[in-house]
C-alpha cells in the first residue's frame, strides 16, 4: 500500500512548543518528533508520502534528512481542509498510473504506541479496501470523549482475521455532549474517528465525482507538472473528508476496523500530562506541600512548586504557559488574544530552522540585532543581499568560505566579515562539522523578509 501522512495545523493547541510555522507533529515532546515516529511506523507498510503545505516545505524536508526515511512530500499551495486535499492526492496519484493502488491515510501528529495491533488492523483494512470499501480504523473509547467524532457500527461481522474483525458503518456522530458520548460508549458498537482511513484510489475518485462534484472538477484541469495547482486550489471550498464524502456513503461502501492501538491525538497539554513516563525529571526542581504538577521545559533552570497543585506549566525561550488542569483546550483562546499583543510569539520561535542549518535570536532592539547562526556541513546560506542592514559575522567554530560580491573568502574559527549594506554575499561550510557565527545587524530595519536572494539551493524566493 501507499501510506499517506497528512501534515498540517496551526500550532495553536499545544502554544508554546508548537508556533504557526512550528505545529505540533514537528515538536520534541519525545525522544522524537510526533512525525519522525509516525515515518517510521508507516514505513513499515510501504514508501511514505507526506501531504502537506508549501508553508512547511524547508521544515519538511529537513526533518526527513534528519529521520533518514525515503519519503516524498506532495505540497498544496494552501489549506483548504481534508477533502481538497486528498482529492489532489489521488488526482496525483492516478496522474502517475497509481490508480489502482490503496491508500492510507494517517495524520503525522498522533501517537500509537502499540505498533503491532496497528499494523493488523492496517492489514485488514487493505484486504477490505481490495473489495471495493472505504475503511476507517475506530478506536476503542475509554471515556465519554466529547471532543472526538465517533463511528457507529453494525454488529454483523464483514471480516474477521486474526482476532480483528470489520463491520459496517451506519452513521458518523459529531462530538456529542457527555450523555450521548456515555450512550454511546454503553452501546458497544461506537468508536472514536482517529481520521485515519484506507481506500483504493479509484474508488475514492468515484466517490468524489459522485458525492462532491464541485471538488473534483477544478482537479480535470490539474496539469502532470502541476504548474497550475494554485489555480486549481482557489476554486476549492474548504471542507472535510467527513463532509464532504464519507458521511455520505451507504453502509454498503463504507467499512469499520475496531482496534485498540494505543491512541493519542495529543491534543492538548492535559492529554500529554497524562502520559506515564513523559516528564523528564528535572534534577534542579523542588516540590513542597505541592502535588500533582506538570512542567515541560525546553530551558535549562530551576524551578520549585510551593503550595500549589494540579498545574501545568511550560516554559520555552520566549513564552511561559501556566495552566489548571483540566483547562488546556483555552489555550487557543490565549493565542488569539497572544496575536494582537505579540503576534510573532505564536508564529515562530525565536530558534528558527532553515534547510541549509537555523539561527538563534539573542537580542531584537530597534538599533540592533544578534543571532547565532548555524550552518550544516556541505550546506550553504543563499547569495542575497539586504537593502536595510549591515552585518557582522564572527566564526565560532567551523571552517569554510563567504562569497562577498563574488569575491571568495576563506574562514575559520575566529574569522571576522563585515557584510556592508547592499553587498552580495553568502556564507558556505566546506567542513564535516556544523559551522556557528554570531551575526550582529545594524540598519533600519531587521525583518526576516528584508533578503533579495540571487541563487539559492532551495528555490525559495
Amino acid at each position: 500500500m501507499i501510506p499517506v501522512l497528512i501534515s498540517g495545523g496551526s500550532g495553536t493547541r499545544l502554544w508554546p512548543v508548537s508556533r504557526n510555522k512550528w505545529p505540533k507533529q514537528f515538536c520534541n515532546l519525545f525522544e522524537e518528533s510526533l512525525q519522525s515516529l509516525s515515518l517510521r511506523r508507516v514505513a513499515k507498510l510501504g514508501s511514505p508520502l507526506i501531504l502537506t503545505s508549501h508553508t512547511l516545505k524547508d521544515l519538511t524536508e529537513k526533518k526527513l534528512k534528519e529521520v533518514h526515511i525515503s519519503a516524498k512530500p506532495l505540497y498544496e499551495p494552501q489549506a483548504k481542509n481534508t477533502a481538497p486535499a486528498i482529492a489532489f492526492l489521488c488526482r496525483y496519484l492516478a496522474m502517475n498510473g497509481l490508480e489502482n493502488e490503496v491508500v492510507g491515510i494517517f495524520p503525522s501528529d498522533h501517537l500509537i504506541e502499540k505498533e503491532d495491533e496497528f499494523i493488523h488492523a492496517v492489514s485488514l483494512a487493505v484486504k477490505e479496501a481490495q473489495q471495493g470499501f472505504i475503511v476507517t480504523l475506530g478506536i476503542q473509547p475509554h471515556y465519554p470523549a466529547t471532543g472526538f467524532g465517533y463511528i457507529k457500527t453494525e454488529k454483523d461481522v464483514s471480516l474477521s482475521e486474526s482476532g480483528i474483525e470489520s463491520f459496517k458503518v451506519s452513521q458518523f456522530i459529531e462530538k456529542p455532549s457527555v450523555e450521548k458520548a456515555k450512550a454511546l460508549i454503553q452501546s458497544q458498537t461506537c468508536y472514536w474517528n482517529a481520521g485515519i482511513f484506507i481506500f483504493q484510489v479509484q474508488n475514492m475518485i468515484r466517490f468524489f465525482k459522485k458525492k462532491a462534484p464541485d471538488i473534483w472538477a477544478p482537479l480535470e484541469n490539474l496539469k502532470q507538472d502541476l504548474s497550475n495547482v494554485n489555480q486549481v486550489y482557489d476554486q476549492f471550498r474548504n471542507v472535510s473528508i467527513d463532509y464532504a464524502v464519507l458521511e455520505k456513503l451507504s453502509k454498503d461502501e463504507l467499512r469499520c476496523v475496531p482496534c485498540d492501538i494505543g491512541w493519542n491525538d495529543i491534543g492538548s497539554w492535559d492529554a500529554i500530562s497524562e502520559i506515564q513516563g513523559l516528564e523528564k525529571k528535572n534534577q534542579s526542581r523542588v516540590d513542597y506541600n505541592s502535588k500533582n504538577n506538570f512542567l515541560h521545559s525546553q530551558k535549562d533552570k530551576s524551578y520549585a512548586f510551593i503550595g500549589v497543585d494540579d498545574l501545568i506549566v511550560v516554559d520555552t525561550k520566549d513564552a511561559l504557559l501556566i495552566a489548571k488542569k483540566g483547562q488546556s483546550q483555552d489555550v487557543r483562546i490565549v493565542v488569539e488574544k497572544m496575536k494582537l499583543i505579540s503576534p510573532e510569539v505564536t508564529v515562530n520561535h525565536i530558534d528558527e530552522d532553515r534547510p541549509w542549518g537555523g539561527f538563534e535570536v539573542l537580542k531584537n532592539t530597534e538599533d540592533y540585532k544578534t543571532k547565532v547562526v548555524h550552518v550544516l556541513p556541505q550546506s550553504q546560506i543563499s547569495y542575497q543581499s539586504h537593502n536595510k542592514r549591515e552585518e557582522h559575522w564572527l566564526v565560532a567554530q567551523g571552517q569554510g568560505e563567504v562569497v562577498l560580491d563574488e569575491k571568495i573568502i576563506p574562514i575559520k574559527k575566529g574569522s571576522y566579515i563585515k557584510i556592508p549594506q547592499g553587498a552580495k554575499h553568502r556564507i558556505r561550510n566546506t567542513g564535516k562539522e556544523m559551522m556557528e557565527f554570531v551575526e550582529l545587524q545594524l540598519g533600519t530595519y531587521f525583518g526576516e523578509d528584508d533578503i533579495i536572494r540571487y541563487q539559492d539551493d532551495y528555490q525559495r524566493n
